[in-house]
């Protein structure tokens, strides 16, 4: 039962311990020619500044390669509805309906599990359990609409409980804030993480 519990957490905090220790990163095939042929669009939007993690998508999706993650968004989902939030959950990382769309003015808030019981909670239940490991000036890349927005991390902090005031807070230029439980498994707090656009 320990293992099981438990395990997600102890094989993420290894892996990246791991990965560091090599300077490796995760490295996903990108799809790329070995003769230099041209690119497709999906690939020429991904190419910008290459990425080590290839997206699920270009439609919808997010990647942080320095925790190795790339998973789906699930957009306009609405956070007062625990039943649909939950479900949204099982399909990758959720987008709180209301917020700024990726790339738009003001505040993207995304939320995503740090979980330890991923059986119940489906396969991105652990998909944000290396948040905390971001530092000012890391990168966080959204697609959305064949679009790329590549954000830099600028603050994380801790909060108790249920505050909503990340949710809330407004801003005039594009804000992206990722949101999860802390520590994983539990609902003690919440570890907030801002990141503004980056400009080409």
């Amino acid at each position: 039962m320990f293992l099981r519990a438990f395990g997600p957490i102890i094989y993420g905090e290894l892996s990246y311990v791991v990965t560091k220790a090599w300077n490796a990163g995760w490295q996903l095939d990108m799809g790329v020619d070995k003769n230099n042929n041209a690119l497709t669009p999906v690939e020429s939007i991904v190419a910008r500044r290459p990425l080590s993690l290839r997206p699920v998508n270009t439609t919808s999706s997010i990647v942080i390669e320095k925790i190795g993650v790339s998973a789906p968004l699930v957009i306009n989902v609405d956070v007062t509805d625990s039943g649909k939030y939950t479900e949204a959950l099982k399909f990758g990382v959720a987008h709180a309906k209301g917020s700024a769309l990726p790339g738009a003015n003001g505040n993207t808030f995304l939320f995503a599990h740090s979980s330890i019981n991923f059986w119940e909670l489906g396969k991105y239940a652990t998909v944000f359990n290396l948040l905390g490991k971001l530092e000012a000036g890391d990168i966080i890349v959204l697609f959305y609409k064949e679009n790329r927005f590549d954000y830099e991390v600028i603050d994380k902090r801790i909060v108790a409980g249920f505050n909503t005031l990340p949710l809330l807070r407004q801003t005039t230029s594009p804000v992206l804030t990722l949101q999860t439980c802390d520590p994983p498994g539990t609902t003690l707090n919440r570890l907030i993480v801002t990141a503004r656009i980056r400009e080409e």
